[in-house]
């Protein structure tokens, strides 16, 4: 894994993996500061965060950066609630062996962007809803960005 792209990112993802520990996340691996046996750089320790609740930062936050949190749930309906309690929507992810199941449950997720099963294709748009942002890259939708669109009217 390469490094995140500034210094500033570096220290925000930092912070952020430090919020978590404050907060009471289980740190399950990873953590503050940088690998063993990288000294410079702004490499970050890929880190995962377990019994994490949906009011912590490290769950509400877009870190942008190698870090999972793990959130239970007790049910479909549970799991979608949780998803789209956020101010954010960049992106989902549904794994499920049901495909038509993982697709209704992806079609309730506020997101600009759903994966089911690792699924991942240059032609479907990407882009954020909410505070994620708005327009779209890859595929056709990339494209509008760039036209000059005319209405003409009467």
């Amino acid at each position: 894994m390469g490094p995140v792209v500034s210094g500033a990112q570096f220290e925000k993802i930092q912070a952020l993996i430090q919020k978590g520990i404050d907060e009471g996340a289980t740190l399950v691996a990873g953590g503050t500061g940088r690998p063993d046996g990288l000294e410079k750089g702004y490499y970050v320790k890929p880190t995962v965060f377990a019994r994490v609740t949906n009011d912590m930062t490290v769950a509400r936050e877009e870190i942008f950066g190698p870090v999972v949190t793990i959130l239970g749930y007790d049910s479909v309906d549970h799991a979608v609630e949780i998803a789209n309690d956020t101010e954010y929507g960049l992106a989902g992810f549904v794994a499920g062996a049901d495909l038509e199941t993982a697709r209704a449950v992806a079609r309730r997720i506020r997101a600009g962007w759903v994966a089911i099963n690792d699924a991942f294709d240059f032609g479907c748009p990407f882009g954020g809803y909410k505070k994620s942002g708005n327009g779209r890259e890859w595929g056709e939708f990339g494209l509008h960005d760039y036209l000059e669109t005319k209405g003409i009217l009467g």
